[in-house]
């Protein structure tokens, strides 16, 4: 039989509690969510946030996001550029009314863009008020499309983030040694971070996911040897 290694996306949650320090938060949740344009497989897009911080974070998400250039990817002033091309462009609008149809409150953004160079340029676009089982809440859309749900506290929000058929990424933002040293064990992914954004990783550490983010040996660090070995046993006895 063929051996495959496969990396198949993500719907990946950033836990924020409500000892975590806003401007952080917040930060995180922008670059991990939106940089990039949103479109790398271990982008955060699942904003799950406690009760105690959820209104000050939703009040001040839109208005970072409100202040992010977007445009030509070379402008120096541009903070996020085009999506890829047609088709995902169309993936992304097509999964904003989607959201709105279910019931979701789309924040802010969400428009296309037009702008002086061509492209397939899309307002970030941010949803609160929306359930788990939703359509956006659940399947990947690799685009500007970020969406916030709410967490009663930590035990509700650790559930909600494992609430997934996936299982790359996963962020927490928390002072607490003890709730970040839990989510590390606990999270149902492969790549973990205690504040820090989702997206960015080291080349010489392994990569890679659980449930249906991955199959196979992980890629990147020692462990991608793995593929391309065969281990073999030999023994050998005196004369």
């Amino acid at each position: 039989m063929k051996r495959m290694q496969l990396e198949m996306g993500g719907k990946n949650p950033l836990v924020v509690l409500d000892d975590a320090d806003l401007d952080s938060a917040v930060a995180c949740a922008l670059n991990g969510g939106f940089f990039s344009t949103g479109q790398r497989c271990t982008a955060a897009s699942r904003f799950i946030v406690t009760a105690g911080i959820h209104g000050r974070f939703v009040d001040e998400l839109p208005l970072r996001l409100e202040r992010l250039s977007v445009g030509h990817a070379p402008d120096a002033a541009t903070d996020i550029g085009p999506v890829v091309d047609q088709r995902q462009l169309d993936i992304a609008l097509s999964y904003i009314e989607i959201g709105k149809q279910e019931g979701a409150r789309l924040r802010s953004g969400g428009r296309r863009l037009s702008r002086a160079t061509q492209g397939f340029y899309l307002q970030p676009a941010l949803f609160t008020e929306l359930a788990p089982h939703m359509r956006i809440a659940r399947e990947e859309i690799f685009g500007p499309v970020g969406m916030v749900l709410r967490a009663k506290n930590y035990d509700v929000a650790l559930a909600l983030a494992n609430d997934t058929d996936f299982g790359l990424a996963a962020g927490i933002c928390t002072p607490s040694l003890k709730h970040a040293t839990h989510f590390k064990r606990y999270a149902e992914a492969g790549i973990v971070k205690a504040n820090q954004v989702t997206s960015g990783l080291d080349f010489h550490l392994p990569f890679g996911g659980r449930k249906c983010s991955s199959y196979g040996p992980r890629e990147q660090g020692s462990q991608a040897i793995e593929f391309y070995s065969v281990v073999k046993t030999a023994y050998t006895s005196a004369g």
